[in-house]
């Protein structure tokens, strides 16, 4: 059988296209002008595919143009191999869209107390989707992406990791939480560039928050800070009973008491912030759950942090 010697591995969906339309049409012309190429380009591409077979597809002394017996079993097979790529094309879309299964989500223990209870309830609406998040630090989060354990992850990040695809959610500011016994207490506004590390209360394992403290900290000043958390509620809590201060996320604010509000103060020149992104595997192909996320998002997150693009346009892989 003819069919049997041909090269996969050179040979083009597209040019199979090409025959079928000459094929249809009967005329190299007509076949280009229904293709959208020119009659030359299509010729060519078909002459290569002969070459590569070794045989003639296309009778030209003929008018109109016709298949030869090699032909006519090449054009057969055409059809079958390209209704096949049709099938699988119409598969990987549906899976692409489909908009039910199990989310199975990491999230940091920075972001999880703004994110993760309402998450869980605009989810909960959304028949045949049910969602598994665990609260993890970082590097176990990249871990287990990787290893397909989780499905995507909420986090921030303070470089591109090789291997994940990042869709930015939302910019926050970052605030100064002050305890009155303190001398940056008396002051309006914090200037990031200056502010003392010396009494500053850290966020253990919190990779992305500890850069930018670092970055932002006068680092000639002493540090003093006994006890490094890992959770905001506990640095506030610290900040609170002893002295000092501390750095938190915007979203913390609404959930300080009355009493702490006048604790804040803003940092300034620069104003530092983080960018909470979603993450997943680069082979990760289910848009319509990934849209999911992001939808659930955009319902939690203030129009003014949320990144413009996610505003403005669905996820496309």
């Amino acid at each position: 059988m003819y069919f049997c010697n041909l090269n996969i591995e050179i040979m083009t969906l597209q040019q199979l296209e090409y025959v079928l339309a000459v094929d249809e049409h009967r005329h190299f012309q007509r076949a280009a002008d229904a293709c959208g190429i020119t009659q030359s380009t299509l010729s060519s591409m078909i002459r290569k595919l002969e070459e590569e077979f070794d045989i003639i597809i296309f009778d030209r002394n003929c008018h109109p143009v016709k298949p030869t017996l090699a032909g006519e079993q090449i054009i057969n097979q055409a059809k079958v191999v390209l209704f096949h790529s049709k099938q699988l094309q119409e598969m990987s879309l549906s899976e692409r869209n489909k908009t039910v299964g199990d989310i199975n989500l990491g999230i940091t223990p920075t972001i999880a107390p703004y994110i993760a209870p309402k998450l869980f309830h605009y989810i909960d609406t959304i028949p045949d989707v049910t969602i598994q998040a665990h609260e993890l630090h970082r590097s176990q989060i990249i871990k287990q992406l990787k290893a397909a354990e989780l499905d995507m992850a909420i986090m921030s990040l303070p470089h591109k990791e090789e291997g994940l695809l990042e869709i930015p959610l939302y910019n926050e500011k970052m605030l100064a939480y002050v305890s009155p016994k303190d001398p940056l207490y008396r002051r309006k506004s914090i200037n990031s560039t200056t502010m003392p590390r010396q009494n500053l209360w850290e966020l253990k394992n919190e990779i992305s928050f500890q850069k930018q403290i670092s970055e932002f900290c006068d680092m000639d000043s002493q540090r003093s800070s006994r006890y490094e958390s890992g959770s905001v509620a506990t640095l506030l809590n610290l900040v609170n009973e002893n002295s000092g201060f501390t750095v938190i996320p915007e979203l913390h604010v609404p959930m300080l008491r009355k009493e702490h509000l006048c604790n804040l103060r803003p940092l300034v020149k620069p104003v530092p912030t983080r960018e909470v992104s979603l993450f997943v595997r680069e082979d990760y192909v289910r848009e319509g759950l990934i849209n999911i996320v992001v939808k659930g998002i955009k319902e939690i997150i203030p129009l003014s942090m949320l990144n413009e693009r996610i505003i403005k346009y669905a996820v496309r892989l």
